[in-house]
């Protein structure tokens, strides 16, 4: 499904990023035979991610990524504790809260020709969960660290 030809420019991009995705969903990408429902459940997933982590990736969940190394020694690794596609999500979630740069890359995502998707209703739910937690938690962490508005109560999420 990723095109090792897109590889350099993957790499080109992490000399001034820390972590690189390449992206199905940033502007000039293309996914290409993949059926309708797979399409919604991504973008769906996504834009849930999105609102819920606050975090500015649209393909949160794509695995086609480049990490400098200097960025993963940022992170604590020893916490994830992701299976399936909520793996990819909490490490984005990990490098967004680092403080790390985070740059996407338009890629052509194929189909996969061979082989079946692991995707299943238990992989999907773990990631629903997993996000709905993690935005709970920093949402009370925020709140925990006194990170409020005006007079009116009101909290700015991270």
């Amino acid at each position: 499904s990723h095109d090792p030809r897109e590889l350099p420019v993957l790499l080109d991009a992490a000399r001034d990023a820390d972590v690189v995705i390449g992206s199905r969903w940033a502007p000039g990408a293309r996914v290409v035979n993949w059926p309708w429902r797979r399409l919604v459940l991504s973008r769906c997933g996504n834009g849930f991610a999105r609102l819920v982590l606050g975090m500015p990736v649209s393909d949160a969940t794509g695995g086609y990524r480049v990490y400098r190394v200097s960025g993963l020694r940022r992170l604590d690794l020893a916490s994830v504790c992701s299976q399936g596609y909520s793996f990819q999500v909490e490490l984005c979630r990990l490098a967004h809260r680092a403080g790390l740069r985070i740059v996407e890359v338009p890629i052509t995502f194929a189909q996969r020709e061979r082989g079946a998707s692991k995707m299943s209703p238990l992989i999907v739910g773990e990631a629903l969960w997993r996000v709905l937690v993690w935005g709970l938690q920093d949402r009370r962490t925020a709140v925990r660290r006194g990170l409020h508005g005006t007079a009116t109560g009101q909290v700015r999420w991270p």
